[in-house]
């Protein structure tokens, strides 16, 4: 439309200079409120880390924890599975034991894994903190989603994985499956002997709290900056990101991605693959 063919305000129905005005600050503000929320969307690729250098002394003696069979297969093959069943998921990188990687490289070309994945092992460190941080300087610089996942959880969902991944990419800089508590919790204070009573200072109110489970996910450069900042000893990923001061937000987890500690758990999940593979042929 030319400037001669173009109304006034003035000529306009309703039409005043206020107006406009009014009505191009708004179209700006929203149009910047837009981009500002869109500058924290992460749209890259995403990357899961599986550190399994862990011995898993409470399962008692034997194979790395990660190797321990369940279903006739390592429990690590099914996690590796597991995070590869998310088509969000890139490249899965398994950070096994200093010794061991040639051995976990073996165990991975043994096993049927999807096509459309990418696999790497690395040789990790003496705690699971290092190996996370040996796994991150191992990552490809074109991933910047981290997902971080216990080898011990062989069984979580490719839901849980997908609302992980979903939750960073509008934004999040680190994010934690969780579920609610079935039981009461208390706090103690610490026995002076082993098997001795302990005294409760405090009742904590069980609807405020979660049980977090993996995999954990981060923009890699938070993750990163963490690791690279924390120190002291932690025992998720997760709480590094805290000590930076970062909010930490939590999405919905699964009973069945419990971990495999003791072998009760052990038993329980022979039970669950045995139901999925009755019924979903999993």
């Amino acid at each position: 439309m030319s400037d001669e063919s173009r109304p006034s305000p003035s000529e306009t129905p309703g039409g005043t200079s206020a107006d406009t005005s009014a009505e191009t600050s708004a179209d700006t503000s929203a149009d910047t409120s837009a981009e500002t929320s869109a500058e924290h969307r992460t749209h890259g690729r995403t990357a899961a880390v599986i550190p399994a250098a862990g011995r898993g002394v409470r399962l008692g003696p034997g194979a790395p924890k990660a190797l321990r069979a369940l279903g006739g297969t390592p429990m690590l093959i099914h996690a590796v599975r597991a995070m590869a069943a998310s088509r969000g998921v890139s490249l899965v990188l398994v950070v096994a034991p200093p010794d061991g990687a040639a051995e976990v490289r073996s165990l991975l070309d043994a096993h049927v894994l999807p096509e459309r994945t990418d696999f790497l092992v690395v040789p990790g460190g003496e705690t699971r903190q290092e190996s996370v941080r040996l796994g991150l300087d191992a990552l490809p610089p074109e991933y910047d989603i981290v997902l971080v996942h216990d080898a011990a959880r062989p069984l979580v969902p490719v839901d849980t994985v997908d609302a992980v991944i979903d939750a960073v990419r509008e934004g999040a800089p680190a994010v934690v499956p969780a579920v609610p508590l079935a039981d009461t919790v208390k706090q103690v204070e610490p026995a002076t002997a082993p098997g001795e009573p302990e005294r409760v200072v405090a009742t904590p109110e069980r609807a405020r709290l979660r049980a977090v489970q993996t995999p954990q996910g981060f923009d890699r450069g938070t993750l990163v900056r963490a690791h690279g900042t924390v120190t002291g000893d932690v025992t998720d990923d997760a709480s590094m990101v805290e000590q930076l001061g970062l909010a930490v937000v939590v999405v919905p987890g699964h009973e069945e991605a419990f971990k495999v500690t003791r072998p009760l758990d052990l038993v329980l999940a022979e039970a669950v693959l045995a139901r999925r593979r009755l019924n979903d042929g999993f």
